[in-house]
């Protein structure tokens, strides 16, 4: 098997679970379906492609490395002509994860990666205002199941966040079948369908596993923020 590690980070990220017109709320983490329509978005997969059926078998796992504030978005849409209605958005601030996608198909893999650093339409984190902090930060770990990639990975928050962090470990939330001992449970996050006309997710189980942080390297390089643009000349 081989893994690929995605790190999200944004001002803004927001993965939907269930909701209606006048509330849309967000997950604490990111879903399997929003990470599948990520990829189908990065290998130029339309709603109605039916490949994207085919990403729902990559295993995945996403590790929290850095908890998001809530934060509610008040809007007011107008419905329909001379009538409005009050809606509201949740987000999550400031969080950083780290999703791992595997698959015994290294060439599958392979494939996602280049996608990923040259997509085919815009990615977004969540929807689409949400643009991801810059260029991914991909990696890939040859003959590695997606837990034990997130076991072994740096820990991805920033400096300030874990410095004041009380935490002793980071939650990992798993396809149920790669922790096979750990309690379940179900989820609607697998995808049924993303055309606009009939969306639709079934459910499929997860678990949940902890990695203590003394296990990880705490050191996490920051992006660097003086900006010098005679060096590209």
């Amino acid at each position: 098997m081989k893994t690929l590690t995605i790190k999200l980070t944004a001002p803004l990220q927001s993965y939907g679970n269930e909701a209606t017109f006048e509330r849309r709320t967000t997950n604490d983490y990111p879903t399997k379906s929003a990470m599948i329509g990520m990829v189908a978005a990065a290998l130029g997969y339309r709603r109605t492609d039916e490949r994207i059926l085919d990403l729902n078998d990559l295993d995945f796992a996403v590790r929290i490395d850095q908890v998001g504030k809530n934060l509610t978005d008040y809007q007011t849409v107008e419905w329909k002509k001379n009538t409005r209605k009050i809606t509201y958005r949740d987000y999550l601030q400031d969080a950083v994860f780290v999703v791992a996608l595997g698959s015994q198909d290294d060439q599958l893999i392979d494939d996602i990666k280049v996608a990923l650093k040259h997509p085919h339409f815009p990615l977004f984190l969540g929807r689409r205002s949400n643009a991801p902090a810059g260029v991914l930060d991909i990696r890939d770990f040859p003959d590695e199941t997606p837990i034990a990639a997130l076991q072994k990975l740096t820990w991805q928050a920033t400096k300030r966040y874990q410095k004041n962090c009380h935490s002793q470990s980071l939650e990992i939330v798993a396809d149920a079948n790669l922790i096979p001992a750990a309690a379940s449970a179900m989820v609607k996050d697998q995808v049924g369908s993303f055309d606009q006309r009939h969306r639709s997710h079934r459910f499929r189980a997860i678990t949940k596993t902890r990695v203590d942080l003394d296990k990880l390297d705490v050191q996490v390089n920051e992006p660097e923020t003086q900006h010098d643009p005679m060096k590209y000349l």
